[in-house]
């Protein structure tokens, strides 16, 4: 090894270790506290946490024991299996992320609503779209071969062998990106621009309030 990979390799030590003690900490709270799962948000914290868990415990190790050993740990066998969680779980995370985001737009934007627009039936059903949405990609990947160990990401996740599938495997990977993280990401920008929006708008009126109010005080003040 040399001196970047020992660099590298320390750094995911560290990440290993930072995500495992933060996500066991939001799990903790979870379990601990009832306010917490009463909300609804809960539902997709929860499956968020679960997701970063297992990608730290199966992935992380694995992509560590990669950057060592420069060869898929475990055997082929091994390398799909967790080439699939991989896809699985980092697009679970995404789509679990831009789920919260919307419910943190319905909650700020339409405060008044909030409860009909958003049940716990509600978050099931966007929750288990996103398992859906999250699994039909790597099946398709894996029923194709195209999941193997990726020498520069010293990783198992999707990758492709065969000459004659490019373009074939460049028009998945295309939409695959398109739906999960660019999707993902577009949902986060337009919630969160829609929430700083109506931010901007509450923080103009408090400052409106506190002049009428100083204003107000400056008048009956005894002279």
């Amino acid at each position: 090894m040399n001196i970047w990979e020992v660099i590298l390799a320390f750094l995911i030590v560290v990440l290993i270790l930072v995500s495992l003690l933060s996500n066991v900490l939001v799990l903790i709270c979870f379990l601990y506290s009832a306010d917490i799962r009463k909300q609804v948000p809960g539902l997709f914290i929860l499956n968020l946490t679960f997701c970063n868990l297992l990608m730290t415990v199966l992935n992380m190790p694995l992509t560590l024991a990669g950057i060592i050993y420069k060869k898929p740990p475990g055997g082929d066998q091994l390398c799909h299996i967790v080439g699939f969680l991989e896809t699985f779980l980092t697009t679970s995370s995404m789509l679990s992320m831009a789920a919260l985001s919307i419910d943190r737009w319905i909650a700020v934007v339409f405060p008044l609503n909030y409860h009909s627009k958003m049940r716990y039936k509600d978050a099931a059903l966007i929750l288990s779209y996103t398992w859906l949405h999250s699994v039909s990609f790597p099946i398709v990947a894996t029923s194709l071969s195209w999941v193997g160990f990726h020498h520069l990401y010293a990783s198992c996740t999707l990758y492709n062998k065969k000459l004659e599938d490019r373009t074939q495997f460049v028009v998945f990977t295309g939409v695959f990106h398109s739906l999960s993280f660019l999707l993902s990401l577009v949902v986060l920008c337009f919630t969160y621009l829609k929430v700083l929006k109506v931010a901007r708008f509450h923080c103009k009126r408090i400052d409106v309030i506190t002049m009428q109010t100083l204003v107000l005080l400056v008048d009956i003040h005894p002279r």
